[in-house]
């Protein structure tokens, strides 16, 4: 998927292979060190891996946990983002214990801001992301937030 550039059109690159399974490395380690973090996607019947969707700590935009998802196209318009997204915040406040989990996405993503809506998290205002350079078309950023219920 970090190859695909329907997947990866509001990162700010492409991943290769060894990228890629950097990031798995990195997203398995996390898990194992936390017991939670971005789970696998698994549609029965459709996807062994669709992608992945979870919870991991931040530092961007004045930090705490993040909502984050990344599916395979093929999965995309069929609320498996929003589906397993909602279980991840259900978890965070309920395992958790989590007064407040964000999301955030380049503001020209609309498909993510529309997760985004559905998860009822509400818009918090927009940021320059700092890992990328003034100027690149992504750097401006949405952040949504959604406290405990």
């Amino acid at each position: 998927m970090g190859a695909d550039p329907r997947v990866m059109e509001f990162m700010p690159t492409l991943l290769d292979a060894a990228q890629a399974d950097a990031l798995a490395d990195r997203l398995a380690a996390d898990l194992a060190e936390r017991g939670w973090g971005a789970w696998a996607l698994e549609v029965p019947g459709v996807a062994e891996f669709g992608g992945f969707v979870g919870l991991r700590p931040t530092d961007v935009a004045g930090g705490g946990v993040e909502a984050l998802w990344r599916l395979d196209p093929a999965l995309w318009g069929k609320g498996y983002a929003s589906e397993a997204a909602a279980l991840a915040l259900e978890f965070g406040f309920g395992e958790l214990r989590l007064p407040e989990i964000i999301a955030f996405t380049a503001t020209v993503n609309h498909r993510s801001q529309a997760v985004m809506r559905r998860l009822e998290m509400v818009a918090a205002g927009e940021f320059d992301h700092p890992i990328l350079a003034e100027g690149h078309w992504l750097r401006r950023h949405v952040l949504y937030r959604k406290t405990a219920p």
